[in-house]
């Protein structure tokens, strides 16, 4: 009796393999998470109300200057400890949507979990480029280093962003105050972006898809855990993939995540509980 062993990979096909035989609505498809989870709309709801909630809460840290533009600001949550870790959280929505108000919900696992958290705000597009807003969480972490301190945050940083915000901490894992990340739901490639009704406000150029996709520039030797939910887009569970291997060819430490039945937006739920799959593999980041 012959045993035939055959392991098969239930993720769809990246569709961007056949881009170029793609229309237009096809191509917007391939990052459209709004319209492929059923119940976003809910989901956004909840978040927006929990995170309302938690500032209301917290409310000592909230607006916290780092730079001239009205949405360069932090919310600040520090831990009882000043030399815990602090989790600097980069939100999402393809860098023209969002607000790091509506995302506050999510510092409560790493608070609870005895971390400090920072949430960051950035400019969007269309009146800052995808080059100003990396720069501008560059200058938020600059803060942190200077003034972290004064305000309860000196321990190590861990940098963390979710969907676009994922791509920001890849694009700012090099910084000198930043001990390590964890990039979650992340876009990687900007390439296939620019051809979809994204770049509308992204006007994104030649130059920003080589300097700015993770995909094309050289790896960063500091632990990088990437996570992405099993229900994600195929073309977001691809770019994570696509990056660790990246990663693990120059042999750059950290860990490839999907997180079980996690779709685009549920997968931030393992960040509200002390215990979460995500919060764990940030205290992970710190360990070895």
């Amino acid at each position: 009796m012959v045993l035939e062993f055959r392991l098969d990979d239930p993720t769809p096909a990246d569709p961007r393999r056949r881009w170029d035989t793609l229309a237009q609505e096809a191509r917007d498809a391939c990052y459209d998470n709004t319209r492929a989870v059923a119940d976003s709309a809910s989901q956004v709801a909840a978040r927006d109300a929990a995170s309302a909630a938690y500032r209301a809460a917290h409310p000592a840290g909230l607006d916290v200057p780092y730079g001239p533009g009205a949405r360069n600001a932090l919310d600040l949550y520090p831990a009882r400890d000043a030399a815990a870790p602090c989790l600097v959280f980069v939100h999402g929505g393809y860098w023209q949507r969002g607000a790091r108000e509506l995302f506050a919900c999510f510092a409560q696992g790493p608070n609870a979990a005895g971390w400090s958290v920072a949430m960051v705000g950035y400019t969007l597009a269309p009146e800052a480029s995808l080059a100003r807003i990396v720069a501008e969480i560059g200058a938020a972490l600059d803060w942190l280093a200077a003034h972290g301190a004064a305000r309860g945050i000196r321990g190590p940083l861990v940098l963390s962003g979710w969907s676009a915000g994922g791509l920001l901490t890849a694009m700012q894992l090099g910084h000198p105050a930043v001990a390590a990340g964890l990039a979650i739901s992340g876009v990687y490639d900007l390439a296939p972006i620019r051809q979809t009704a994204l770049d509308a406000k992204l006007g994104l150029t030649d130059g920003e898809v080589e300097t700015l996709s993770p995909l094309r520039l050289p790896a960063v030797a500091k632990p990088l855990c990437i996570a992405y939910g099993s229900r994600e887009l195929p073309a977001l569970i691809h770019d994570a993939r696509n990056l660790h291997a990246l990663r693990a060819a120059a042999h750059a430490p950290g860990s490839l995540l999907p997180v079980p039945g996690g779709d685009h937006f549920s997968v931030l739920d393992a960040l509200r509980r002390p215990g979460g799959i995500l919060v764990r593999a940030a205290h992970a980041l710190l360990e070895g």
